[in-house]
């Protein structure tokens, strides 16, 4: 577990804002000093000795986190069965349930 910040504000977009010392890994895991999940790091943006990161809440009440320091939880994973490319278990070529087939190339005219 390490320190990733503390939150400045919660921004009308919905994240939480965060200034840390280190630049996180997209999707880590976010958590409180009790280790309750807060979120995900969702962007990383700012200069490079200081970057603002970007904290998708996964609580009810986000706004009562500022202030807070969070950390990112090195020990916890992303959700199980979901893959980086978001396309796991899909074979190459056609659909065949209720997909649309690809279309054919255009023929050469001439």
């Amino acid at each position: 577990m390490r320190r990733l910040g503390k939150v400045s504000h919660y921004a009308k977009q919905g994240f939480l804002i965060l200034r840390s010392d280190w630049v996180p890994s997209l999707n880590s895991p976010v958590v409180d000093k009790g280790l309750t999940l807060v979120g995900t790091v969702k962007d990383v943006f700012g200069p490079v000795k200081r970057p603002y990161v970007a904290v998708k809440p996964r609580v009810r009440n986000p706004e009562s986190y500022v202030g807070a320091l969070l950390y990112v939880d090195s020990s916890r994973k992303s959700k199980p069965g979901k893959s980086k490319s978001g396309k796991a278990g899909r074979s190459g070529g056609k659909r065949s349930k209720g997909g649309k087939a690809r279309r054919p190339a255009p023929r050469k005219r001439g």
